[in-house]
């Protein structure tokens, strides 16, 4: 049986020194590096490479670090009970650069917080459950555990219900995709432009299927880069740049 979430909320975490492999060197990482006077963010999920851990948790958590960082987390942990490795090849296949990865490959932490589960039915071992958690100074201020049943439920782990909790007037961006080609001074200005307001966004490069008939069919237009807030069309670097402008102006910036 899993824990009450009332049973964990105003404990410490547990402490436990994970092997990692931060720039592809050997480093054992101890609880209180990680948590002691800081504001952590954690998820922790079955494991790498899975369906939903891959497609919705870790890709959510990665578009609203930004937001969760304005409002006073200095940093948001992925835990699962796998090996360094995997967990540095999946956040690199994921390009979740604002998630910090925690392997738990011996299942230390995971045991500690009683989430450790029988998988053996998946092939998986013990693993990880589904939750999230607001950690403040190492004692955990808020949890939100998946409901215990069949399957991997997927409810209340996620990054808007964090987000809720932490800041509920917060603004939830919109989703940001740009068109790209390699080499292009307008692209680079455009993802500078993004990337000093602290923007999420997802690059679409030209390739041999991406190309300025697809940019066309798409957008309209032949020029690169394009740019989309929200399923909106701004355009090109200028006009990115009048966008961040407005945004600005519109949040007193």
């Amino acid at each position: 049986m899993l824990p009450s979430a009332e049973s964990l909320e105003g404990k410490p975490v547990p402490n436990v020194t994970f092997k990692a492999r931060p720039d592809d060197q050997w480093r054992d990482l101890r609880t209180d590096e990680l948590f002691k006077n800081r504001t952590v963010v954690v998820f922790s999920l079955p494991g790498a490479f899975t369906p939903t851990c891959s497609s919705t948790h870790l890709p959510r958590y990665n578009e609203l670090a930004p937001v969760l960082r304005s409002h006073g987390v200095d940093e948001v942990f992925c835990i699962s009970v796998n090996d360094a490795f995997v967990m540095n090849q999946w956040k690199a296949g994921q390009d979740a650069a604002n998630i910090t990865v925690i392997p738990d490959g011996n299942g230390d932490f995971t045991e500690g917080m009683g989430m450790l589960v029988d998988k053996r039915e998946l092939g998986f071992g013990r693993r990880s459950w589904r939750y999230s958690m607001l950690v403040r100074d190492g004692i955990i201020e808020k949890i939100f555990i998946e409901p215990e049943r069949e399957g991997d439920p997927f409810e209340v782990s996620d990054a808007d219900t964090m987000l809720a909790y932490l800041a509920p007037d917060a603004e939830v961006p919109e989703p940001v995709v740009m068109f790209s080609r390699p080499g292009c001074p307008h692209c680079a200005r455009a993802k500078k432009a993004l990337r000093e307001h602290d923007i999420h966004f997802t690059d679409i490069p030209e390739d041999g299927r991406i190309n300025t008939i697809v940019l066309r069919g798409v957008t309209g237009r032949m020029t690169w880069p394009q740019v989309f807030v929200g399923g909106e069309l701004i355009g090109g670097a200028d006009e990115v740049q009048d966008w961040l402008a407005e945004r600005s102006a519109g949040q007193g910036i």
